[in-house]
């Protein structure tokens, strides 16, 4: 019998033979295994959603349960439960707030996954590191670093997108979908966790934008979203530049280096009516230029990325005050598969030219 690595190492040669165009046939894949390696795959200490039950619990009844699951799936009578949302406190004084699947949609949720991110993974550029297989924040941060010091970078293009897995629009994440899962029955399915309501004290309430609240999808959902986005659109503007560039893309954090000030200028110009035709917005305030050039003062001279600050051209970046160990930034890396990306928040192109 095939493992999910197996089969997952097919779909990505399918998807490789087939680059550029949609997959039509990934469901098919899921059966009762990938099911159950799915529920495996799941922090066994993952609290309960709306239905009360426990990963125990439903481990316990996975024998007659996940055949049932297959059959709902497969023939799209699954129901995607709402969310139950909680709050934790922050650090400083404010709440956040924390989406809750059930078990069994968290199980769902794995399977899809596994099945479409062998596509993505042959279209992701290797300037992106969060949550994809065999990358992690210390390799993005040792990117940047190496960056910096092999190309002679003195600007930065420092940016910080508003509420960015809320702010995510249904109907554009659509329309990226068409370009390479056009499975109905995969299809359906993410249609329904995208209306899937959040109970929040009794009361449920629907997004009209954003990613499934605390959903294991979710964090490959948002790639897929900003690989369009940003990813392919820098590699297409890089040749424009006339210096030498890099950009390191960590989930939503990302930052842009250029040798020379005036590339800088020119994507500065640009980038925020790039964000707006997609229906995100970078801070006003908080995206900005930083010079690492000593003999260029006009501009701050510091940056900072997941947590390390960059200083001037030559020094070394150092963690801040209060910042991780390694130890705990891989623990929480690990975590937030399943909640970081929906507690941070609520939930040649048209007109764009490097000149």
């Amino acid at each position: 019998m095939e493992t999910m690595s197996t089969k997952r190492e097919l779909i990505a040669k399918t998807a490789r033979a087939h680059a550029g165009e949609p997959i039509t046939n990934l469901h098919h894949y899921i059966d009762e295994s990938w099911l159950e390696e799915s529920l495996k795959k799941l922090n066994k200490n993952s609290a309960a959603g709306v239905d009360g039950k426990t990963y125990e619990e439903y481990e316990r009844e996975s024998g007659r349960k996940l055949p049932d699951l297959l059959g709902r799936f497969k023939t799209g009578s699954y129901y995607a439960p709402p969310v139950r949302r909680i709050y934790i406190n922050k650090e400083n004084g404010k709440r956040r707030p924390i989406g809750i699947p059930t078990i069994e949609d968290k199980i769902l949720q794995e399977a899809v996954k596994m099945v479409v991110e062998p596509v993505y993974e042959q279209d992701f550029y290797d300037t992106s590191y969060g949550f994809r297989p065999g990358r992690s924040q210390h390799q993005a941060l040792e990117r940047v670093w190496q960056e910096v010091m092999d190309n002679h970078v003195l600007y930065i293009l420092d940016a910080d997108i508003e509420n960015y897995f809320g702010s995510i629009d249904h109907g554009q994440l659509r329309m990226l979908l068409d370009q390479r899962i056009k499975d109905g029955v995969v299809r359906k399915q993410i249609d329904k966790w995208l209306k899937a309501g959040v109970m929040e004290d009794e009361t449920l309430h629907y997004e009209r934008e954003g990613t499934p609240q605390g959903g294991v999808i979710s964090p490959l959902l948002s790639n897929i979203f900003l690989h369009t986005v940003l990813d392919a659109w820098y590699h297409e503007i890089k040749v424009l530049l006339k210096g030498k560039s890099f950009m390191v893309r960590y989930a939503d954090d990302f930052v842009m280096g250029f040798e020379r000030k005036e590339d800088a200028q020119r994507v500065m110009k640009v980038i925020f009516k790039r964000f707006s035709k997609y229906g995100l917005r970078l801070h006003p305030e908080k995206t900005r230029m930083i010079s690492l050039s000593k003999y260029d003062q006009s501009l701050p001279a510091t940056f900072d990325f997941h947590s390390w600050v960059y200083p001037l051209h030559g020094g070394k970046p150092e963690r801040e005050t209060g910042a991780e160990t390694q130890d705990q930034q891989e623990k929480s890396e690990k975590e937030s598969q399943e909640y970081i990306y929906m507690a941070q928040g609520q939930q040649a192109h048209e007109g764009e030219t490097v000149d």
